[in-house]
């Protein structure tokens, strides 16, 4: 019965059916991990040598502070990490990503000219980074991670990094490095076209509410909901591994509205014209690179340094070409974030 219920609620969709069918794929991934991976091979924790370090204290941090300042200064020299990255085996970075955010991370089934390959805004992104660092953009091994399973991967050494639109706060400080931030967003509410909903406010009443697992919006709506800041007959639901699983449950009418970053959020409309955003973002919030925290912070200002000049000549042909159609012209998001970094102690 659900599966007729889904078949039917997707026919028509073009790749928001497949992309589907990616999300719950790469959730099996996550559970699989280290074994399965979306690169020709596997690494297992101490396999082919993903980067490790020992855990370094981190900064204090206020998020009404400027979290996205807390990373160190750039820098081009090799490290103890870099050098373990060079020197294994299997001599490619270990990164992980998303495959079904659409024009984020995400195979693209109506060209046939990708194929297996990823694609999308954090894809340029990575691959700037294999360039920089081992100088072959195509030295990557991808591994699909959902939302609920990025800081996990990271503490348990099944990758290097993590470039999954990921939000730098002081909570995530706490537990893995973030690189200065290469994107600006915010949270916004996504609902069907039809709806009477107008945007995070007292038109959700009633409402059932999706986000993901271990993700800023669903943190936001469980904080909002205890102290007041959510009305109180709208219903948190159970958060979902993926955020496009809140794109299906809304499809299916398991939903009301989704809450998610809001550039997540357009490319989700752009895939599904019977869905809009609704009202404007009411949260600032800054994504970053996660990697392992450690006392050898060489990964960490390496990507800093790939990101300032990324800024300078790749972000906004990478932007143009994926985000600018769902965003529009007068969208904040346009123009990368300016960096900031630590003071030396």
């Amino acid at each position: 019965m659900i599966a007729r219920r889904l078949r039917a609620s997707l026919k028509g969709w073009g790749g928001v059916g497949a992309m589907a069918l990616a999300c719950a794929t790469a959730l099996v991934l996550a559970l699989l991990l280290p074994d399965s991976t979306l690169g020709d091979g596997g690494t297992g924790v101490g396999g082919q040598g993903v980067a490790r370090g020992t855990q370094a204290k981190a900064p204090e941090c206020i998020d009404s502070q400027n979290p996205q300042n807390l990373s160190p200064a750039p820098s081009g020299a090799d490290g103890p990490t870099i050098d373990a990255i060079k020197n294994r085996k299997d001599r490619r970075l270990i990164v992980g990503v998303d495959q079904n955010s659409y024009h984020w991370g995400y195979r693209d089934p109506n060209n046939p000219k990708s194929g297996s390959d990823l694609e999308g805004f954090d894809i340029d992104l990575v691959h700037a980074i294999a360039k920089n660092i081992l100088g072959d953009e195509n030295a990557v091994q991808f591994r699909a991670i959902p939302t609920s399973q990025r800081i996990p991967a990271i503490q348990h050494g099944k990758v290097d990094m993590v470039v999954r639109t990921m939000t730098i706060n002081c909570d995530r400080l706490k537990q893995v490095a973030f690189s200065a931030p290469y994107f600006k967003t915010g949270q916004q509410v996504l609902a069907p076209v039809t709806s009477d909903v107008t945007g995070y406010d007292k038109s959700l009443a009633g409402k059932r509410i999706c986000s993901a697992s271990k993700s800023t919006a669903n943190e936001r709506l469980t904080a909002d909901q205890g102290h007041g800041g959510l009305v109180s007959s709208a219903v948190v639901s159970p958060p979902v591994p993926n955020q496009l699983d809140c794109l299906v449950r809304l499809q299916l009418g398991e939903a009301d509205v989704v809450v998610t970053d809001g550039a997540l959020a357009a490319s989700q409309a752009a895939q599904d014209p019977s869905v809009e955003l609704k009202g404007g973002i009411f949260t600032t919030e800054f994504y970053g690179v996660a990697m392992k925290k450690s006392s050898d912070d060489d990964l960490v200002r390496r990507v800093n340094q790939v990101l300032a000049d990324y800024r300078k000549d790749g972000w906004r042909q990478s932007y143009d070409k994926w985000l600018a159609p769902t965003l529009g012209p007068n969208s904040p998001s346009k123009i990368p974030p300016d960096a900031q970094y630590r003071q030396p102690t």
